[in-house]
């Protein structure tokens, strides 16, 4: 086709007017996530995605798992570059990992297990007398949906292997209140910022079950890097976590999540995970 002034002069016209794409670097930063709060909540994972591109200024993939397991494996795996993990497979894994966040929530670095049943179980004053129920786990590598209830009853004499007629794991804590409150499982140990947040959400489900204590505080789910991770990508992604409340978008976010702000944290703030874990051989 012969280029005429005309033609050359519309093609400018046109460049000069059309919105440049954001120029991200070819790399994708790989972010896990473990099936708790943020599992189902896919408007939420949209707009998490969606700020740490703008914020990081390249393209960013989350990446879900319907087990700790498979999240673990892909962060051992280096197919994963960050990660928001339960406390335990952070122990687990400490060795292979870098700190970089650690979530507050109620303003403080911590969180606890609930123990919890249905509404019209709420009788129920602890975990000795739940003795030959059905108890439901959140997951093998969950620290208050697992690790916990049976943290409690090895310090109560009692075999954790044989306490209950019968266990099983739904791999989500959201799932765990479900079966609580349908009725498939007696009782369960749930991890009580997810209950917080889902009864502010869906009242309709959480409220249908009861929780009836409260186990000491833990070191939050933390935000973790694999040990190969690039120095300035590690640097800005943890500048943008503890960055979130100085901006509004971060703000709203934030409120979403029901959480108040991201610190640096410390690993010795998941002692005392290690020092159950390795009550079972397990740390």
């Amino acid at each position: 086709m012969k280029l005429t002034r005309r033609t050359f002069l519309g093609a400018c016209a046109a460049l000069a007017v059309t919105p440049p794409r954001p120029a991200f670097p070819a790399t994708v930063l790989r972010v896990g996530m473990t099936p708790a709060f943020l599992h189902t909540q896919h408007g939420l994972l949209a707009k998490w995605r969606e700020y740490m591109e703008a914020k990081l200024k390249r393209p960013i993939e989350i990446v879900q798992r319907d087990s700790y397991r498979e999240t673990m494996d892909l962060l051992q795996l280096e197919q994963l570059d960050f990660a928001w993990i339960c406390s335990y497979p952070y122990v687990y894994l400490r060795q292979q990992l870098r700190l970089v966040a650690v979530p507050l929530y109620l303003s403080r670095p911590f969180y606890r297990a609930y123990l919890i049943v249905s509404l019209k179980n709420r009788h129920i004053k602890d975990l000795s007398q739940l003795r030959g129920k059905v108890f439901a786990y959140a997951d093998p590598y969950s620290l208050t949906g697992h690790l916990v209830p049976r943290y409690q009853l090895r310090q109560m004499g009692e075999d954790p292997e044989k306490f209950f007629s019968k266990t099983f794991f739904t791999y989500s804590h959201r799932n765990l209140i479900e079966a609580v409150a349908d009725g498939l499982a007696y009782g369960a140990s749930v991890d009580g910022y997810v209950w917080d947040s889902l009864n502010a959400l869906k009242p309709e489900i959480v409220g249908r079950t009861f929780p009836v204590s409260a186990s000491r505080e833990f070191g939050f789910p933390p935000i973790v890097a694999r040990l190969g991770v690039a120095e300035a990508d590690f640097v800005a992604v943890q500048n943008m976590f503890i960055g979130m409340r100085q901006d509004q978008q971060g703000n709203s976010l934030l409120q979403d999540l029901n959480l108040n702000g991201f610190l640096h944290g410390l690993p010795s703030l998941y002692d005392e995970v290690d020092e159950m874990m390795r009550a079972f051989g397990e740390g």
